[in-house]
């Protein structure tokens, strides 16, 4: 294992997703690509490994689906990219990058006799994670896409600025907004 990309001394430091965050013992590992059936039951993609979720999740968009070691190739580009930039251990940047991502409270659709509203709901911290994730990933992608910039790069850009809550960062203003919105909707 090179020496930066370990999990020892990697932490969670929000208690609330804690749980959701999977980078203790068995999940501490060297390559994201376990195979493990996490889909099968609910609550299992908490047992996820973190940084193979991130993998997973970079395999969106037709073209790209089912190349899972294209995917573990990007992260590990993107994790030595981190490294370089911040000189600090990349899977606890990543940590905390989808610690800030995740939007707190959203606003769903509450309908009754035909009239529509928004309701100001709390996000569990599973849906946090998940939206972090998902928000990082489609960030990188849309900075990538028709530029001279690689996914590895915009991916790490975008999980820098996440880590540090800088509003250039699309996972923070997505969050943001929401967050905005549901405001209103209270």
């Amino acid at each position: 294992v090179s020496s930066y990309r370990s999990y020892d001394g990697v932490t969670v430091s929000d208690i609330s997703v804690a749980d959701y965050i999977a980078i203790k013992g068995k999940c501490a590992v060297w390559l994201p690509h376990t195979a493990g059936r996490y889909a099968a039951k609910r609550f299992r993609k908490a047992q996820c490994p973190i940084v193979e979720r991130l993998v997973n999740s970079l395999m969106m968009h037709g073209r790209n689906s089912g190349k899972k070691l294209m995917a573990v190739r990007i992260v590990k580009h993107t994790f030595d990219l981190i490294h370089i930039m911040t000189k600090k251990n990349p899977i606890q940047v990543y940590v905390n990058a989808v610690m800030n991502a995740g939007p707190r409270e959203d606003s769903t659709r509450i309908g009754s006799a035909g009239v529509a509203r928004r309701q100001a709901v709390d996000v569990s911290p599973l849906r946090r994670v998940n939206v972090a994730i998902h928000l990082m990933t489609t960030g990188a992608r849309a900075a990538c896409f028709r530029s001279l910039k690689t996914i590895a790069e915009c991916l790490a850009d975008e999980i820098v600025y996440a880590s540090e809550d800088k509003n250039n960062s699309y996972a923070i203003k997505k969050k943001d907004e929401t967050e905005r919105v549901a405001k209103a909707n209270r």
